[in-house]
């Protein structure tokens, strides 16, 4: 269900017309151990270490151009099984929410 620019799914408004981006060039340096990824936010000077599906978010967003939610879930659908729509859409939200907040990722106008 749409209300404006949000949806309603799952019981959970989710503002599907907001985009992001990957953090500039340069500003995070990746390193994989095993199952671990590790994500030097080199402006913070912080060091994340992060687990599926971050690696798999910033992968999909690697092309630098804006992404909204309903954007990555058509991206990470082709690779992974997400299982229906409705609740996958909201979980990406909430990742995509929580990156911007470390600085992984950036919310564009």
């Amino acid at each position: 269900m749409r209300y404006g620019g949000a949806a309603i799914i799952g019981g959970r408004a989710v503002t599907v017309d907001q985009r992001y981006c990957r953090e500039g060039e340069g500003n995070i340096l990746s390193r994989t151990l095993g199952d671990i990824g590790l994500l030097y936010h080199r402006p913070s000077g912080q060091t994340h270490i992060v687990i599926s599906p971050v690696p798999e978010i910033l992968e999909a967003m690697e092309d630098d151009s804006p992404v909204s939610v309903g954007d990555l879930l058509q991206r990470l659908s082709r690779r992974f099984d997400l299982g229906p729509q409705e609740t996958a859409l909201p979980k990406i939200a909430a990742h995509l929410a929580d990156m911007a907040a470390l600085g992984l990722i950036r919310a564009v106008a």
